[in-house]
């Protein structure tokens, strides 16, 4: 929709198509895309039910009716107002989904190593990580594809990891979807299954998927349960901010019968916090520098490698 500023708040730029940010003034007139937003450190919003005013709650141009934003947010959200909704000109309303990409409900051959980052919750460091693991992929020789599976439509994120030297680089508005707040189960599986068979179908060596938010935010802890998630995923790179965030997120990862490699994240600026957390999880941490390396990239490969022969081991086994 296109959309009148009226109260400058927390989001006073606008991020635009070509990776500027551009400042925000009150009369502005900007287009928007109405979309739900879960966002433990900033805000939760949803769609309104009518065109009256309403609040900026993404950088990336995402509005929507704030219900509630943390406390550091003193200045409260930037305050809107839709002038019109925009249509094509054969009279339909322009929308997200005309531009998704091919919906794969299939995929035969055989995934690339895929590790997906996960964390405790929102600003725990999956995107450094998954950008600097990206990175070490890169200097190990791999080519490697990177998809956020899930979130709210911004840029910054896609932008880092093109940066770090992904490509391509997906995300869920690749899909159809502003956000995959309140999306339906089966629909948050459809956008993983997608991203993930169109990444491998590029070619890819290998794939680095990130979720965002925490375990205990519901599209997500729905998404690590299941059936699709465990077949594309061959490891889980866990991000917490400190070492008790870890130990729980581990523990609740092995409930859900899902490989975990290491930890990463904010916990990896301390090391008695790396110390704890490795005694309590047995699990390796690395900073971002180190996951940035060419030999601790191998090394997670390699370590999938032997997960995937374990596997075969014990099917063969078992038949």
């Amino acid at each position: 929709m296109l959309a009148r500023v009226d109260v400058l708040g927390h989001h006073r730029g606008l991020q635009l198509r070509c990776g500027r940010r551009k400042s925000l003034f009150s009369g502005d007139e900007i287009v928007v895309a109405y979309g739900n937003r879960y966002a433990s450190s900033q805000f939760e919003a949803i769609v309104p039910r009518t065109l009256g005013p309403c609040q900026l709650v993404a950088g990336g141009g995402v509005a929507g009716k704030a219900l509630s934003w943390h406390n550091r947010i003193s200045r409260g959200p930037t305050e809107i107002t839709p002038v019109g909704v925009l249509f094509r000109p054969d009279g339909k309303r322009v929308n997200l989904q005309e531009y998704a990409l091919e919906e794969v409900t299939c995929f035969t051959n055989r995934w690339p190593p895929t590790i997906a980052v996960v964390g405790t919750a929102m600003d725990a460091g999956k995107t450094d990580a998954a950008a600097f693991l990206v990175r070490g992929m890169v200097e190990a020789g791999q080519r490697v594809g990177y998809a956020k599976v899930t979130g709210t439509g911004a840029g910054g994120d896609t932008w880092l990891l093109k940066d770090a030297g992904a490509d391509p680089v997906l995300d869920f508005t690749d899909a159809g979807y502003t956000s995959t707040y309140r999306l339906e189960a089966k629909d948050v599986e459809r956008v993983c299954h997608t991203l993930v068979a169109h990444l491998a179908k590029s070619g890819v060596d290998a794939i680095i998927l990130e979720v965002a938010d925490g375990l205990l935010q519901d599209e997500t802890a729905a998404l690590l349960q299941s059936e699709v998630f465990r077949a594309v995923t061959s490891a889980v790179l866990f991000t917490a901010r400190d070492s008790m965030g870890a130990v729980a997120g581990v523990n609740r990862l092995r409930e859900y019968d899902l490989p975990v490699v290491g930890l990463s994240g904010v916990l990896t600026a301390g090391p008695l916090q790396c110390e704890e957390a490795t005694t309590a999880t047995g699990l390796p941490t690395y900073s971002r520098e180190e996951l940035a390396e060419a030999a601790v990239a191998r090394g997670i490969l390699a370590w999938i490698d032997e997960q995937e022969v374990d596997a075969g081991s014990a099917g063969a086994i078992a038949g």
